[in-house]
């Protein structure tokens, strides 16, 4: 048995790879069935996945700028703020209205469906979260600086910029870098996190 293509094309450009030992067959049933989406029409899978989200105009929340939004990012895990943390985090409804729709995951030739996508990025998302505060939280991370490659994808009006790297100090003398953080997503002026996709 084998990763289904997308998927390892979306965990290795994306989200920082996945377990290849787990298989499309021993993914969970709700996995499954997001897959079946695909073989709906992008439009009306993206309608039925927008039922029930209303429109943003604009990303809510997050910071003014991208070196704004990391010292938030840094001060929220060393505080373990779980709610500030999710308020610099794409929600469902921007994703739906606002970044899946000129994102070349949803586009061909990869043509994820809105949901399995969302099901992918939420996941990782929480699973890095999860991680970030059970080894970075709640101690002071002493920011140095910080590093995102390659510029940035201009994806319509989005531009989405990462990977990204922190630096930090660990002692005088000692510093390295950390990817805690997926990509950030920046529209109109706002900036907010993609994923907390992280390689800890």
């Amino acid at each position: 048995m084998r990763l289904m293509p997308a998927t390892i094309i979306l965990c290795a450009a994306l989200l920082g790879g996945c377990d290849q030992t787990r298989t499309a067959d021993a993914r969970p049933a709700t996995a499954r069935s997001e897959h079946v989406d695909s073989l709906v029409p992008r439009e009306e899978a993206l309608r039925l996945f927008r039922q029930g989200l209303e429109e943003p105009e604009s990303l809510n929340g997050g910071a003014r700028s991208r070196d704004a939004l990391v010292r938030d990012f840094v001060g929220a895990l060393e505080a373990r703020d779980t709610a500030a943390l999710r308020a610099m985090l794409m929600t469902k409804a921007e994703y739906g209205w606002l970044y899946y729709p000129t994102n070349p995951q949803g586009l061909p030739p990869y043509d994820l469906s809105p949901a399995l996508y969302w099901f992918m990025i939420e996941g990782r998302s929480a699973q890095g979260l999860t991680q970030a505060l059970a080894e970075r939280g709640g101690q002071p991370l002493r920011l140095v600086g910080y590093s995102c490659y390659a510029g940035f994808s201009q994806e319509g009006v989005n531009r989405v910029y990462g990977p990204c790297l922190v630096r930090r100090r660990q002692a005088p003398g000692d510093t390295v870098s950390e990817r805690l953080f997926g990509p950030i997503l920046e529209r109109g002026g706002r900036y907010k996190f993609v994923s907390y996709a992280n390689q800890l």
